[in-house]
C-alpha cells in the first residue's frame, strides 16, 4: 500500500541529493511531498511546498529574510513555518513519515519539525553531525539519525549508498504494520541501574493490577521523554522512583533532564508516588572526564563509560529542598516515600556510597520543605530495593488511581 513521505530540507544547496532520495522512494511505490526550507538560493528541483510558502506560513517572506541577512533568525522563521504546514498535513492524515538530510543547520531545521510530531510517527534524518552529541537535535523524540560519513554535498559512490540505505529505512518504517493490541492505562516509572530491583517489583505489581508500564531510564533523555509523554496526556499515573537526574542538574553531571524535571505530573494533576532513588550520586563519563574540582570526592566506576560521584551532605540538602518544592506544586494526589536505609544499591552498610550523614541531610531537607498538608510523606525503615518498599509504593499508587 502506497504511503506518503515528507522530504524536508534546504533544497537551495541540496537539490541533487533530495531528487535522488525522492526517486528512490517513488520507486518503492510511495508518494513524496517535497518541502523547501532553504533561504539563500533557488532549488534546481521543484518542491511541492516552496520556501516562500514556508516563510509565509510564519508571517514572513524570502525577500524579507534575505534582506535582513541573519541566518539564525531566518532558520527560526523557516522552522516554525515548516512545522505549521507539516503539522497540518499530519493532522489531516495525509502523511505517514518524514525524512531529511543536512549539515548542522539543515539538521536543526529538520529535527525542529520532527520534534513537534508525535512519538511513533516515523522520522529519519541523515546528518553530518550524527556521530557527535545529538541530544540537542533528538531531544525527547524518537528521531532516527544516520551518519552521512561524507558531507551532503553532491552525489558520489559513498553518498549514494548512504542515502539509499536511508531511503530504504524510511520505506521500511512507513510500510511497517504495527498490530493493534489491547490498550491498557499507561503508568510511567523511572529506573536507574542501582534502583532496578525496586522498579522491577513495582512494574510487575502494577502490570498484575491490569495496567501497562513504561519504564524510563533516568539518564537525562529518559526523564525528558517521560515528562514529555506526561504533558502530552499519555500517562495515567507515575511511580517516579529514580529522581537522580536532579543531582546532575544541580551539581553538573552529564545526565541532567533539565530544570523542568518533576513538573509534568504536578501540572497535569495525575496521581504520583515519588522517591529518592539514586540521589546519592552524580554521573560523569570515564574518570578522565570528571572536572578537576571534584578530585577529592568519592567515586565508583559503574561501568567502562560511567563514573559515579557520591553526593555531599550539602548537595543532598539542596536536592531535597528542590524535590520538596517541586512536589508542593502538585495539583493531583502525591505521596513521597523516604527509604531510611538507603537510596541505591551502593548506598547501604558495606557499600561504597554508604554515607548516613548525607542521607540524613537529604531526608531532613525534605521534611523541612515539604508541605505535608498537601503532599503525603511516608518514611519506611527499609532500603529502596527492599521488596516491602516497592510493594508499599505500588499499593499507595493503586489506591490513588482507584480514587
Amino acid at each position: 500500500m502506497s504511503k506518503t513521505v515528507v522530504l524536508i530540507g534546504t533544497l537551495d544547496t541540496k537539490s541533487d541529493e533530495y531528487a535522488y532520495v525522492q526517486d528512490l522512494l517513488i520507486e518503492r511505490g510511495h508518494k513524496v511531498i517535497l518541502v523547501d526550507g532553504g533561504v539563500v538560493g533557488e532549488p534546481t528541483i521543484t518542491p511541492d511546498i516552496s520556501s516562500n510558502e514556508v516563510a509565509a506560513a510564519n508571517g514572513s517572506s524570502l525577500k524579507k529574510l534575505r534582506s535582513h541577512g541573519e541566518r539564525g533568525n531566518a532558520m527560526d522563521v523557516m522552522s516554525e513555518g515548516a512545522t505549521k504546514l507539516i503539522k497540518e498535513l499530519y493532522d489531516a492524515g495525509k502523511i505517514n513519515g518524514i525524512m531529511g538530510m543536512g549539515g548542522s543547520g539543515g539538521t536543526a531545521l529538520i529535527t525542529y519539525v520532527m520534534k513537534r510530531l508525535p512519538v511513533g510517527f516515523p522520522k529519519m534524518v541523515v546528518s553530518t553531525v550524527a556521530s557527535g552529541d545529538v541530544r540537542p537535535y533528538v531531544g525527547d523524540q524518537d528521531i532516527t539519525m544516520m551518519n552521512s560519513v561524507v558531507d551532503i554535498a553532491g552525489l558520489n559512490r559513498i553518498s549514494r549508498q548512504i542515502l539509499g540505505n536511508a531511503a530504504g529505512a524510511m520505506s521500511g518504517m512507513v510500510e511497517q504494520y504495527i498490530p493493534v493490541v489491547e490498550e491498557k492505562p499507561l503508568i510511567a516509572t523511572s529506573m536507574f541501574g542501582v534502583t532496578t530491583p525496586c522498579v522491577e517489583r513495582v512494574r510487575k505489581n502494577v502490570e498484575n493490577a491490569g495496567y501497562e508500564v513504561l519504564v524510563f531510564h533516568a539518564t537525562g533523555n529518559g526523564g525528558q521523554s517521560m515528562e514529555a509523554l506526561i504533558n502530552d496526556g499519555f500517562i495515567e499515573a507515575v511511580a517516579d522512583v529514580s529522581t537522580t537526574e536532579w543531582n546532575d542538574e544541580l551539581v553538573g553531571g552529564v545526565m541532567s533532564a533539565g530544570p523542568n524535571r518533576l513538573d509534568a505530573a504536578a501540572q497535569m494533576g495525575i496521581p504520583q508516588v515519588v522517591s529518592c532513588g539514586a540521589l546519592d550520586m552524580v554521573n560523569f563519563g570515564v574518570m578522565e572526564t570528571v572536572p578537576k574540582k571534584f578530585s577529592d570526592r568519592t567515586f565508583y566506576e559503574h561501568n567502562a563509560n560511567v563514573t559515579l560521584m557520591r553526593t555531599t551532605p550539602e548537595e543532598c540538602a539542596e536536592v531535597g529542598e528542590v524535590l520538596a518544592n517541586k512536589l508542593n506544586k502538585a495539583t493531583g494526589p502525591t505521596v513521597l516515600f523516604i527509604p531510611l536505609k538507603g537510596v541505591s544499591a551502593i548506598d547501604e552498610e558495606g557499600q561504597p556510597f554508604y554515607f548516613p550523614k548525607a542521607d540524613a541531610a537529604l531526608f531532613d531537607a525534605i521534611r523541612t520543605h515539604l508541605n505535608q498538608d498537601k503532599v503525603k510523606l511516608i518514611e519506611l525503615d527499609l532500603h529502596i530495593n527492599d521488596t516491602e518498599f516497592a510493594d508499599a509504593m505500588t499499593l499507595e499508587l493503586l489506591e490513588m488511581i482507584k480514587k
